[in-house]
């Protein structure tokens, strides 16, 4: 038995089937940005603006509080190398959350607000007795980010802003099955993160009612489980003292994104945003599980990721019809950081496609905030011979395809 099997359902010790941004990044921070491709950094839409650019908070007209609310429905296909049965996983859905406040003076040159969102959120669960049950079976994830935010507006044109981001709540739970000679075992991991603290920063110049452009940065954070839990079932006496593991350590690169966004305004009805994200995945290299006790004779193992930098390119737009009633659409090309050779059960990823759309309708000081998205992860097969010129056949060769649905609602409040 090789026990690198056990990595691969580390892989998302801190992840997910990331439903707008590749391999384990999720990008639904806010309902009118998630209506118009993601776009954001060089907008000034809302409070939402903490986590899209810090600096473009200063320049958001209303001070106010908005939650908004996503469900996640993935449909995910595999096709073994060599098999015609599709396999899919069990229906299960994900809804990952956003709540911002922000406060300030009414003509005051800053703001000041707190936000608090899900980045990182998953639930896959594979057919009973797939081909990689031995690789990952569950998986469940929670994760909750808060971020205290400052931002000044300079001037009336440019305006910088910076927070703290707080990975306040981590949990997670991973199966996977155990061949044994006699029958099948499991195993299940089950774990909370420490709390770790990063910063989000940025930029906003706005040098004509019709143009506007911003620049931020979200640094990279550790996530680093320790003494989580490692609990074996279904193996029988005579094998049980090769699996003596109770606790288990482990730590994943959250990384480092640059993003930069231009606003166009040709009329005070319309808005235009275009964004590109570059994402350091490439810190991403190996996988290193470290155990209190053995594991089929081992107390560590590891399993090779080598990820590469990835971009995101996004476009969206809004368009007021009424005093009250906003229309939204959009789209974003996002690139894979996973190298042929390197795909996983629980990040079956590719190149995605994505389209966007999205309404808002104000009464007062109220609103509420409709989106929709549909991602489409390309088609993805490895072969065994990709995984043997990889030295990477602690995975499963075959062809996956994802595709997701996610519908999402907000409200807000201005005052």
């Amino acid at each position: 038995m090789n026990f690198k099997f056990l990595l691969l359902a580390g892989g998302t010790l801190l992840s997910s089937t990331a439903a707008s941004a590749g391999g384990y990044q999720v990008t639904l921070a806010g309902q009118k940005n998630n209506g118009m491709g993601g776009v954001g950094v060089g907008l000034s839409l809302d409070q939402a603006a903490m986590f899209y650019n810090p600096g473009a908070l200063a320049m958001v007209k209303d001070r106010g509080v908005q939650l908004g609310v996503n469900a996640t429905l993935a449909r995910n296909a595999f096709v073994a190398e060599g098999g015609s049965q599709q396999r899919q996983l069990r229906n299960s859905t994900v809804t990952p959350f956003n709540l911002y406040a922000g406060f300030g003076p009414a003509e005051g040159k800053f703001r000041a607000g707190i936000a608090v969102y899900t980045p990182f959120g998953s639930k896959l669960q594979y057919a009973n007795g797939w081909e990689g049950r031995t690789s990952l079976t569950d998986i469940t994830l929670e994760s909750i980010y808060v971020q205290p935010t400052f931002s000044y507006a300079i001037t009336d044109q440019l305006s910088i802003g910076a927070g703290l981001m707080i990975l306040a709540y981590g949990s997670v739970n991973l199966q996977r099955d155990i061949p044994l000679p006699d029958s099948f075992g499991h195993i299940e991991l089950d774990g909370k993160a420490e709390n770790k603290v990063g910063y989000n920063a940025g930029i906003f110049f706005k040098p004509s009612d019709k143009l506007s452009v911003g620049i931020s940065y979200r640094s990279k954070i550790d996530a680093q489980v320790k003494d989580g839990d490692v609990t074996f079932t279904n193996v029988s006496p005579s094998f049980a003292s090769r699996f003596e593991a109770t606790k288990f350590g482990a730590t994943l690169p959250l990384p480092a994104t640059t993003s930069i966004g231009i606003g166009i305004m040709p009329n005070e009805n319309l808005t235009i945003g275009l964004d590109a994200n570059f994402v350091e995945w490439s810190k991403y290299r190996v996988l290193r599980f470290d155990f209190d006790k053995q594991v089929n004779g081992n107390t560590f193992s590891e399993s090779k990721r080598f990820y590469q930098d990835a971009l995101t390119f996004r476009v969206g737009g809004q368009y007021k019809l009424t005093s009250g009633l906003t229309v939204r659409a959009g789209g974003s090309y996002d690139m894979t950081p996973v190298k042929d050779g390197y795909v996983t059960p629980e990040t079956p990823d590719n190149d995605r496609i994505s389209g966007t759309l999205g309404a808002s309708y104000s009464f007062g000081k109220f609103g509420v905030d409709l989106s929709s998205q549909f991602v489409s992860i390309q088609k993805r097969t490895q072969t065994q011979q990709d995984l043997l010129n990889n030295g990477t056949t602690d995975r499963i060769a075959g062809t996956y395809k994802t595709n997701i649905v996610i519908p999402g609602l907000g409200l807000n409040y201005n005052f």
